[in-house]
């Protein structure tokens, strides 16, 4: 009865995003803070808007950074036949390290807009997620 209950409860209860970085700030749970409630990091991360990208505008071409069938057979019959041990590994901040060599341009995100400089961009160094050219850095 009452666990049932509880578990309807939690699987339909879900909190709505914040819609914007300023939203994100100011709410709680995007924020960790120490033991006397000072935030010490934002949960919060600039994101792209990487749908809005046009091809042969904003970039050239996309790629995906996928082993071919052949080559992960190959490895494998190889790592058998010298009796290694195969290890698998996620580096999951790729993403955000990767240099991009291209010049790419950003706009301030809303709730961040300097009032000294309104109509600027940012010019990106690093890969952002839902970038088109992320993959490539």
């Amino acid at each position: 009865g009452q666990l049932a209950n509880s578990c309807l409860f939690s699987c339909l209860l879900s909190f709505i995003k914040p819609a914007n970085v300023a939203e994100a700030l100011r709410d709680a749970v995007w924020n960790k803070k120490d033991e006397s409630s000072l935030v010490i990091r934002n949960k919060a991360r600039f994101v792209a808007v990487g749908y809005s990208q046009q091809k042969g505008i904003d970039y050239d071409e996309t790629f995906a950074p996928v082993a071919r069938i052949e080559a992960i057979r190959l490895f494998l019959a190889y790592a058998a036949h010298k009796d290694f041990t195969i290890f698998q590994m996620d580096v999951k901040t790729a993403f955000l390290n990767g240099i991009i060599k291209e010049e790419v341009h950003v706009g301030q995100p809303p709730g961040f807009v300097s009032k000294q400089y309104p109509d600027h961009v940012y010019a990106l160094n690093k890969a952002l997620y839902c970038l088109k050219q992320a993959p490539r850095a």
